[in-house]
């Protein structure tokens, strides 16, 4: 006999929404993956395994797959006039946002930082410089692709 976090678990993993976005993330990951393989941007096995499973930036977006799906699902499953689907859309369009403007914006602003950083560190100016993280973000056409993964996924998980 389960228990009660047993059945809670094993309910979430026969979840249709659940595994539709998990399957989303995996595959927009795993064509991101294959896309930077095939263009000579991967330099080892580990970076092949860290882009494959956490990779950020480039194309598609798995943030934006992920958030499509879920709003897809949620509004086939409860309808889009659901408090719920309401919910899931306004997360899909923050999620979008972050990821195109805040996210993207961030990143080139650290790159331009770093750059900064190295010439006054090799000019004797800076020597306690330490690099900033340089968080990829997303450009438009990468979110977009992302979307239509995501919703495709997404339908094709509630229909099949």
């Amino acid at each position: 006999m389960l228990s009660n976090a047993g059945l809670q678990l094993q309910a979430l993993l026969n979840s249709s929404v659940f595994l539709a976005c998990v399957f989303s993330w995996l595959c927009a990951q795993f064509i991101k993956t294959v896309i930077k393989l095939f263009s000579g941007n991967v330099h080892s096995l580990s970076e092949l395994f860290e882009l494959l499973f956490w990779g950020t930036g480039s194309m598609p977006s798995s943030h934006s797959s992920i958030t499509s799906c879920l709003c897809t699902s949620i509004a086939y499953h409860s309808g889009i006039d659901s408090d719920i689907f309401i919910l899931s859309l306004v997360f899909y369009l923050v999620t979008i946002r972050d990821a195109v403007g805040v996210r993207r914006a961030n990143g080139r602003q650290a790159r331009r930082l770093n750059e900064i950083g190295q010439i006054l560190k090799e000019k004797g100016l800076y020597d306690d410089f330490k690099k900033l993280k340089e968080v990829n973000g997303h450009s438009p056409m990468e979110a977009f692709v992302g979307s239509l993964l995501g919703f495709f996924i997404g339908i094709a998980f509630c229909v099949l």
